[in-house]
């Protein structure tokens, strides 16, 4: 008897897992259809328009006028009132936010900002990137973004070297930040919660720390430069929830649903770089600068897709689809 009541306990456990399984599979190839380009035989001129076409699959009714990183400006003078709490707005941490962002940025790199085109990749953490040899390729895009402590030490012919940008939450901050990134890499807070706030306030501020609050302890050591911290605008957050993942902006607090994957976030965040204009760095850019593929370029690191870094503003330039793997880093 007991040993009958532990096979039906193990097939309740193989059933449910085959249901998680392929829940997480069906949402993954969701996002993974709306970046979907694919690669055009001929060399053809980006229409006019199209480049709108593709922005309006991604981002739909949404403003454009969003910045990347929050900033100090739009909320010393509560300029900005948010309609949601984290992890889709920042409505009721406006207080610990504002000491936050002043003590942080929230500029682009000029060096980036002053690209006529720029070419985006994210990195993501898949097995397939293992022994790919995709380092140099990598390292050939103006932003190369990874993400949570993805590794890169030991890896660099497979991963590349160059980090532009890091996203990542207090539980998957790396304990050293600078064996992971370059000295100049931005190291993009995705806050989920308010504790997250807190936690990096404590560790840039050097208050005492923070212990609970957690699913994973974070780090209570923290050696960075505050200038190189930015906060993710929670609108990235919004959209991917949304548009890719189907999940409602209301909830009721008891069941509550939160966005915990930072890949679909990194594409929403690549294609924002690339569609941004150059010159005042908030408004989408027209057709004609720049090719109508370069909508989230690639992202590699679980679909072992190649790479093309080709400059998006030419029309030779041939984009292919975007891949992502959900699994935990092998490497």
């Amino acid at each position: 008897m007991v040993s009958k009541s532990r096979w039906k306990l193990l097939a309740m456990l193989a059933l449910v897992l085959v249901v998680m399984v392929w829940y997480s599979i069906s949402r993954e190839d969701r996002y993974i259809e709306l970046f979907y380009f694919p690669i055009p035989e001929k060399k053809e001129p980006c229409l006019q328009g199209e480049a709108e076409s593709k922005a309006s699959k991604l981002f739909g009714n949404y403003s454009r006028d969003q910045p990347i990183f929050l900033r100090l400006e739009d909320y010393f003078w509560v300029k900005t009132p948010s309609a949601y709490e984290l992890p889709y707005g920042t409505k009721g941490s406006e207080d610990l936010l504002l000491r936050v962002l002043a003590i942080t940025s929230s500029s682009i790199p000029k060096n980036i900002q002053s690209l006529r085109c720029r070419r985006c990749v994210v990195v993501g953490n898949g097995h397939r990137l293992r022994n790919s040899s995709l380092g140099d390729a990598i390292n050939k895009y103006d932003v190369v973004i990874r993400l949570n402590n993805a590794p890169v030490a030991g890896y660099e012919g497979d991963v590349g070297s160059k980090t532009t940008m890091r996203l990542f939450y207090p539980e998957s901050a790396h304990f050293d930040p600078k064996v992971e990134n370059n000295p100049d890499t931005l190291l993009v807070l995705v806050a989920f919660k308010a504790m997250d706030f807190h936690w990096i306030e404590t560790i840039l501020s050097d208050k005492k720390r923070v212990r609970k609050g957690f699913w994973k302890q974070p780090p209570l050591i923290w050696d960075v430069n505050p200038k190189q911290i930015r906060i993710l605008n929670p609108f990235f957050m919004e959209i991917a929830a949304d548009k890719l993942l189907s999940l409602p902006m209301q909830q009721p607090r008891k069941i509550k649903q939160f966005l915990s994957c930072t890949g679909p976030i990194c594409v929403l965040v690549s294609s924002w770089l690339v569609l941004l204009d150059s010159a005042d760095g908030e408004r989408f850019r027209d057709c004609r600068k720049f090719h109508c593929r370069a909508l989230a370029e690639m992202m590699v690191g679980g679909a072992g897709l190649p790479l093309t870094p080709s400059c998006p503003c030419s029309s030779e330039a041939h984009h292919g689809p975007v891949g992502h793997h959900a699994g935990p880093p092998p490497l």
